[in-house]
């Protein structure tokens, strides 16, 4: 019991967001985040890498029905509510705008946010490899 309750402390200081390392818009969106959290909250893992396999349940075989996830104190969540979790996370007048995203429905906000996954590679292109986190990075970025 001491171990889960270490890792939801852990968590709760320190949530991870998993993405997809080879989508474009994916890449653009950590940029976004490692920007804005200048405290040093988030984590940030790979789908792809040791982290993900470890901790989360085995990805479709098709990438583009992944999704972001967040793992934090509260446990796992995808898509729209992992994004929007984020920005609330993240304060100011994105914490607002998360705190006001999360309050519409569940199924409208994820059906906008699968027409973007399902495309993103077609609009926003992808990479060949996984990125590579600069040495400025590689404390916040997880195997």
């Amino acid at each position: 019991m001491a171990v889960a309750e270490s890792s939801t402390e852990i968590l709760r200081e320190h949530p991870i967001i998993f993405f997809d390392g080879v989508c474009n818009l994916c890449n653009h969106s950590i940029d976004f985040v490692l920007r804005a959290d200048k405290a040093g909250v988030f984590r940030i893992a790979s789908l792809q890498g040791d982290t993900a396999r470890k901790l989360l349940a085995p990805q479709s075989g098709e990438p583009g029905e992944w999704s972001m996830v967040l793992l934090d104190g509260d446990g796992m969540h995808e898509r729209s509510g992992a994004a929007l979790r984020v920005l609330k996370r993240l304060g100011g007048l994105r914490g607002f705008l998360g705190c006001i995203g999360l309050c519409f429905p569940r199924f409208l906000r994820d059906f906008i946010y699968r027409l973007i996954a399902r495309y993103r590679y077609r609009c926003f292109g992808r990479r060949e490899t996984c990125r590579i986190p600069t040495d400025d990075e590689s404390s916040v970025f997880l195997p």
